[in-house]
């Protein structure tokens, strides 16, 4: 992906996930099921293995419709990764061992919830990333490390969103263009790449032209977590210190049938990056999608790191919230391949 930098390009090279344990994730909640309830739910640390194929293997032990297995979202596959599933609580004795008979994976907790687990449910995600083999000049490293910890990264949608080689890209493109609609299952993933690829459009011109971290006139600026958004007044002169705090966040548009909701500059640089791509934009609107903020920027929290200058290694743990991903971040810091 061609993509700017905010921090200036990398000046450090390095590998990440030469194996599944270079790249830990742990989803946060963000609450405690309650013990009870007629839903029973299963957190899962599993070793290359990706979420859906878990979910399956559930069912099956648990003699469930796969469809009743729930989860908050996809992790990675080439990783070691602990989330949450639930279930219909099972009316006899379950064998959990077997799953680690089927995949790579073991229950570590197993408790009861009033509810089913749904999508987009988690508060967040930890990660634990380790990088080796590095080259370059490490002499910056600390320094960018602590300006990304605290100004953030853009809140970039990454390859993972747009499929190997940018196929989703691809399909969505040519169902826009009047292609046959893909399959009814396939259809919420290629418009969410749609919308990513748009939303990638806008942050670029921003970085571009240095205004990614200075709100617009007419922008909606967006609260630390939260999905809401007010748009910036001139005189609000509280606004410079919230930006610099985290407590707010610059934003675009995830496009859709209202349009930008951008009022002034804001609305018209995002509709002249959008009237670039009319297929994309169209076709979600005339898909029915609702129009969405997301920041632009992320800030990587509880951001600790390590470096071993002697074994060329670096490791470096952050929190992101749901939806962000570690990707974006390790792009703005050093050049990576997998």
């Amino acid at each position: 992906m061609n993509l700017p930098y905010a921090h200036g390009a990398p000046a450090v090279r390095g590998v990440l996930r030469t194996q599944p344990e270079d790249f830990v994730v742990d989803e946060m909640l963000g609450f405690v099921p309650d013990g009870r309830g007629e839903h029973q739910w299963l957190a899962v640390r599993k070793r290359g293995e990706n979420t859906a194929w878990v979910a399956k293997q559930l069912s099956r032990l648990a003699g469930c419709a796969e469809r009743d297995v729930g989860y908050s979202g996809l992790k990675d596959r080439h990783a070691v990764t602990t989330q949450w599933f639930s279930l219909p609580a099972p009316r006899g004795a379950v064998s959990w061992v077997a799953l680690g008979q089927k995949t790579d994976a073991e229950i570590v907790v197993i408790t009861r919830h009033g509810r089913k687990l749904r999508r987009g449910t988690h508060r967040g995600n930890r990660f634990l990333l380790t990088v080796r083999g590095l080259e370059g000049d490490l002499s910056g490293l600390n320094a960018r490390l602590e300006r990304m910890a605290q100004a953030g990264v853009p809140n970039w949608f990454t390859e993972q969103r747009f499929g190997h080689d940018g196929g989703n890209l691809d399909a969505v493109r040519a169902w826009f263009a009047g292609g046959k609609a893909p399959q009814r299952g396939q259809q919420g993933m290629l418009l969410s790449t749609a919308r990513s690829e748009l939303f990638n459009a806008i942050l670029a011109r921003r970085i571009d032209d240095g205004t990614w971290l200075q709100p617009l006139q007419g922008e909606p600026l967006m609260l630390e977590g939260r999905h809401s958004f007010f748009i910036a007044q001139e005189d609000d002169d509280a606004l410079a210190g919230r930006l610099a705090s985290g407590d707010v966040h610059t934003s675009a548009a995830l496009w859709g049938k209202e349009g930008t909701q951008a009022q002034g500059a804001c609305a018209e640089l995002e509709q002249a990056v959008i009237a670039a791509d009319a297929i994309l934009a169209e076709g979600l609107v005339r898909e029915g999608l609702e129009a969405a903020r997301r920041p632009l920027r992320v800030i990587p929290r509880h951001m600790h790191w390590q470096i071993d200058e002697a074994k060329r290694v670096l490791r470096v743990g952050f929190e992101l919230p749901a939806g962000s991903y570690a990707t974006a971040v390790m792009r703005e810091l050093i050049e990576t391949s997998d």
